[in-house]
Parts: structure tokens; sequence; C-alpha cells
């Protein structure tokens, strides 16, 4: 920030500060720069108190100044990272085993999934992101999987608001293009990395479980007949 120039203050302003400096003088004594002090009255005195009391008024509004410029600057409410980013939407098409990262309209991104097998469908319709979670820990009933090479969801695991469902890498990706899931959407770990970059909690999931509009619109083409369209299990509360 560049300095103030430094003025003379207003003349009221002298005044009052004038006042009050020269009670004090008539019972305080003057301290000097070399540290000594001295008494001084009358003429003298104003005199003294007239320019030191300047100086001081000049030093007094110019931390005002300086303080008022200053304050903006806290009272600002920092913004969370992403903050301005758009809200993205997951577009899962379960028949053509493929994810689109939809922004404002615009298709930013698409990967090859897994999706769930017929014995365990994934859910179909629209989900919110609720957890965001790098070098998860898997768990099932009787089974601890640390974070490594073995686990089943890989690298990176980005949870749904439908419970025990979501979206992660994996330790088979050979998997990757087939109805091969317990209902989770699978990706490759290294694709599974760069998505995860991409989102954020809050992001809304849709799955579709069959080729509608939207769905031809953005991945085109024609489904492989084998593909295994899922239909939401009643009940089900968890997938991988």
């Amino acid at each position: 920030m560049a300095a103030l120039p430094l003025r003379h203050p207003p003349a009221w302003t002298v005044t009052v500060l004038i006042s009050i400096r020269y009670s004090l003088a008539s019972v305080l004594p003057l301290i000097l720069p070399d540290g000594k002090f001295i008494f001084i009255k009358g003429a003298d005195m104003k005199r003294v108190a007239y320019r030191e009391t300047t100086k001081w008024a000049q030093r007094l509004i110019l931390a005002f100044f300086t303080l008022a410029l200053g304050i903006p600057a806290f009272a600002q409410t920092a913004k969370p990272a992403g903050a301005d980013r758009v809200s993205r939407v997951v577009l899962v098409s379960i028949p053509d085993r493929r994810l689109a990262v939809i922004e404002d309209g615009d298709v930013i991104a698409t990967f090859p999934v897994a999706v769930g097998a017929a014995a365990s469908p994934s859910p179909t319709g629209e989900f919110q992101i609720v957890s965001r979670v790098s070098n998860p820990t898997y768990y099932r009933p009787g089974t601890v999987i640390p974070s490594g090479k073995d686990n089943p969801i890989g690298t990176r695991w980005v949870g749904l608001s439908q419970k025990g469902y979501g979206i992660h890498g994996t330790n088979a990706p050979r998997s990757v293009g087939h109805a091969a899931s317990h209902g989770c959407i699978r990706l490759q770990n290294r694709d599974m990395e760069r998505l995860f970059t991409m989102l954020r909690v809050g992001d809304l999931v849709q799955i579709h479980g069959e080729r509608d509009e939207q769905v031809a619109q953005v991945f085109g083409g024609g489904a492989d007949d084998t593909t295994v369209a899922a239909v939401q299990v009643p009940g089900q509360d968890g997938g991988q």
C-alpha cells in the first residue's frame, strides 16, 4: 500500500488536542527524544505544545486512515475453494456403461465404467454426492481392507446419498465396461482419480437404467444388446 502524505490536521483537531496537551503540560513534564524531561511554562509551553501536538495529530490521522483502509480486507468473508464453480452433473448410462461429467450443459469429460451385475443392479434415479474420500478403507460385515492394491474400491471413493452406494476405483480394472459390480459405479483407478478432482460434495449424480433422449444426446450410438439394464432393488443398502 502506498504511503499516505502527511498533511496538517484540521484546525479544530489541533485546537482540541492543544487544549488537552496544555492541561496535561501544567502538571506533567515534557519528555524529550533523548529520554530526558523538562517542565515548561507560559508561552514556551504553548509553542512546544502546538508543535508536539501537531506531530501527534498527524500520526493519529495517519493511523486512522491506515486502519480505515485495512478494515474492508478484514471484513470480507473468505470464499471456500471452488465456491464460484458451477455445480456439475454426473450422468451415468447403465446401457452404455459410461459416465459423463456435465457443466452448464456441456460435457467436459467421459469415462468407461462397470455397473451393477444382474444379481446386484445399480440403483437408478437422481442422487447427491455426500462424501469424497482419498485412499479409502473398505468395510463389509466381517471384512476390513485398508487402502492399497487389494482394496476393491480402489484409490478414491465418492459417496452417494443412497446409503452404501458410490462411484469408486477398483482392484479389478478388467471389469470396467461390464455389468460386474455389486451396485456401485466402478472406474479404473487412474480415471477415478481424475474424476475425483472434478467433483464436489453437493454435485448431482443421475443414473439412467435405459437409453432416453438425454442419454442418446450425450453418448450417442446404441447400446450393446447384452448389457443388463439395471432396475433399483428395494431394500438393498450396499454395493461395491
